[in-house]
């Protein structure tokens, strides 16, 4: 293959990979509008519906460990075409749960799809990364948040006119019609490579697992934000109902665009950097939202938090797969599932944190955490690489 075929199937499966980071991000949003149809449908307290949740986290973090297996075994290519195609399904399966019983294992399998398929796309995201030889880590995340905000966005207004079930069909559809463009298109790893690790282990490099740890404080606060930000607009700074909403809204917004900029921002002053800089921009802008006496300024400071938080993710997946003696599905799982644990786990004992002391108290404690990711930024220094050799 010369060189021109190869780089136009690199630069096709860096969009392709994209459009599934995007279907990825479109169900997970589009999960949120279903809930409120959900609760009442079953009859359910909301105490119920919080078990049926961490359910969905349960399933996603035991896909996302086993899921290293199957990199490491068959390569990522495969294992995204199969998480991709079934869990195209799940949220129509939840939405069809006649039942508590099969909705606790719906939703233990819609998590185990949707985090299945986040592990191998980015362990596919960082193969394309070799090929190309320049980041792209953060514009695919940034394709998971326009996912997540089309999802969300459209789906209140699909439910209330045509229904839950109707909604669930249509992403299905979405989400079937646009893995049909993407899944052929997407590249393998280097036959050596993807079958040289038959038996999955648990990596013995203790540098994978704090970078597991930079993933992980840096999602806790992503958590944070999502759960309770709106709570502590509403009950500490008293904002109304609409203003509240505003917070999350303005995190998510900004951190969507930098993550378009974000990866021409890590090749250009590297990954080292632009970990530092982001985790200190994430760090000042949550001390600020702590400290804040207006509803305002705390909706300005949580946006400029996203502006640092967007990148930092992205850097920690990227030195996870290419992690030296660590194959890049065992590297992914570890610090996938780490970082995920303080996206889906964090945010209870958070909540359990803030109703007693207040969340300003919280989100103070966060931008302490952030300054750590800061301190710890030389760990991102294996996501900056040279371009791979292609393979023949």
């Amino acid at each position: 293959m010369d060189a021109t075929n190869i780089i136009a199937t690199a630069i096709r499966a860096r969009w392709a990979v994209g459009a599934v980071f995007f279907v990825n991000g479109f169900l997970t949003g589009s999960w949120a509008p279903q809930i409120p149809v959900f609760l009442t449908r079953l009859g359910i307290s909301e105490f119920t519906l919080g078990l049926l949740i961490l359910l969905f986290g349960a399933g996603a973090i035991t896909a996302m460990t086993w899921c290293g297996h199957l990199i490491s075994h068959y390569g990522s290519r495969p294992v995204v075409r199969w998480f991709g195609a079934i869990g195209a399904f799940g949220l129509l399966v939840v939405a069809a749960a006649p039942n508590l019983p099969l909705a606790a294992l719906a939703m233990f399998l819609f998590g185990g799809l949707i985090g299945g398929m986040d592990v191998a796309m980015n362990a596919n995201a960082v193969e394309v990364e070799k090929r190309l030889g320049r980041a792209i880590m953060s514009s695919s995340h940034g394709f998971w948040s326009l996912g997540g905000f089309a999802g969300g966005g459209l789906g209140g207004i699909a439910i209330q006119t045509y229904g839950h079930l109707a909604h669930a069909a249509a992403v299905t559809a979405v989400a079937l019609a646009v893995m049909a463009w993407a899944l052929p298109r997407l590249i393998a790893e280097p036959k050596a490579l993807a079958h040289q690790h038959h038996k999955f282990t648990l990596p013995k490099n203790p540098l994978i697992y704090l970078v597991g740890l930079v993933a992980l404080f840096s999602m806790v606060p992503e958590g944070a934000v999502l759960d309770w930000a709106a709570l502590y607009l509403k009950q500490e700074l008293g904002a109304d109902l609409a203003t509240a909403g505003f917070a999350f809204a303005f995190f998510a917004g900004t951190m969507a665009v930098v993550r378009f900029l974000g990866d021409a921002v890590r090749n250009r002053f590297g990954a080292v950097t632009t970990l530092r800089v982001s985790s200190l921009i994430a760090a000042a802008g949550m001390l600020v939202a702590g400290l804040s006496p207006w509803p305002w300024l705390a909706i300005a400071a949580f946006a400029f938090c996203g502006l640092g938080v967007a990148n930092m993710v992205p850097i920690a997946f990227s030195a996870a797969g290419n992690q030296p003696g660590t194959s890049p599905g065992a590297g992914m799982s570890v610090v996938t599932t780490m970082g995920y644990s303080g996206l889906l786990v964090a945010p209870s004992a958070i909540g359990f944190v803030g109703e007693r002391t207040g969340f300003g108290p919280v989100f103070i404690a966060l931008s302490g955490l952030l300054v750590v990711v800061c301190l710890m930024a030389g760990l991102a220094r294996t996501a900056d690489f040279a371009p791979a050799q292609p393979a023949e």
